[in-house]
């Protein structure tokens, strides 16, 4: 399995705040796009900085009471890295269930204290 990204993701009910702060940095938002995900509309700001580092600021009209903090880790085989985390003791927070978008496949997934990581495989065209 290869990690292809590795980068921070905040979910904020302000995300205009966060984005005002990480463009203050130096990062550019580079796409945005919304995808209904469980009833609500998650729209996922990702953003570059120069010198190659990248961030995502997530809204949802599900809301949320405070911000989140998670690592989003994509690969290249869903499956296994799914496989190591959970032999890690992470549990996915919604059961077996995975975000399923045209463009991507992607779980949070918990650790036993708390901590969260956003899996995640790209789907590419030729796939």
């Amino acid at each position: 399995m290869k990690i292809t990204t590795f980068d921070p993701i905040i979910v904020s009910s302000d995300p205009d705040s966060a984005i005002k702060l990480f463009e203050a940095l130096g990062f550019e938002k580079t796409h945005a796009p919304t995808n209904t995900i469980r009833d609500a509309e998650v729209t996922s700001y990702r953003m570059k900085h120069p010198g190659g580092y990248h961030v995502d600021v997530i809204s949802s009209t599900a809301g949320t009471s405070q911000d989140r903090m998670l690592i989003r880790v994509n690969v290249d085989d869903f499956d296994e890295a799914y496989g190591i985390l959970t032999a890690h003791g992470y549990k996915n927070v919604h059961g077996d269930e995975t975000v399923d978008v045209k463009s991507a496949k992607a779980a949070t997934m918990e650790s036993p204290s708390g901590f969260r990581i956003a899996l995640v495989k790209h789907i590419k065209e030729h796939e």
